[in-house]
């Protein structure tokens, strides 16, 4: 799953419904592009983002808090990410981890695998209809 960095990986076990996705994807983001292209990363995400709904993913990271302040900025008329902010913010109130998370709410939350799909993101991150989805992700990521 490069694009973080060129050697990124990721494990997934279908048979536990599992994925260690490292700095690949977080809840509700992504890594940063530290030696990786913006086609090799989106593609990276695609792949992620085509395991089944159902599927755990465990990330590196705790930064789904912050993750949310972004991904409202994109898609504020996203009802579900709407609903998932408030029991985010609930559950860090509580101490309470909020990963890992599952894939199937990543999909219709997560600004980083919705780029390709909202049109709401697509406008308010400035892409044309001349951008590829690579070129949509790289504008959702800086």
């Amino acid at each position: 799953v490069g694009g973080h960095t060129h050697g990124h990986i990721a494990f997934y076990f279908p048979e536990e419904k599992t994925a260690f996705v490292g700095d690949s994807l977080f809840s509700l983001g992504c890594g940063r592009m530290f030696e990786g292209t913006a086609p090799q990363f989106w593609s990276s995400l695609k792949r992620l983002r085509d395991l089944p709904d159902d599927t755990i993913i465990y990330c590196a990271h705790e930064y789904t808090e912050s993750n949310a302040r972004y991904a409202m900025s994109v898609e504020p008329g996203n009802e579900l990410l709407l609903k998932r902010v408030e029991e985010i913010k609930a559950m860090r109130s509580r101490g309470e981890p909020t990963v890992p998370s599952l894939l199937g709410e990543e999909k219709l939350t997560n600004p980083f695998l919705r780029g390709d799909i909202s049109d709401e993101i697509k406008s308010n991150v400035g892409a044309t209809s001349d951008d590829d989805d690579a070129t949509i992700f790289l504008k959702i990521r800086q």
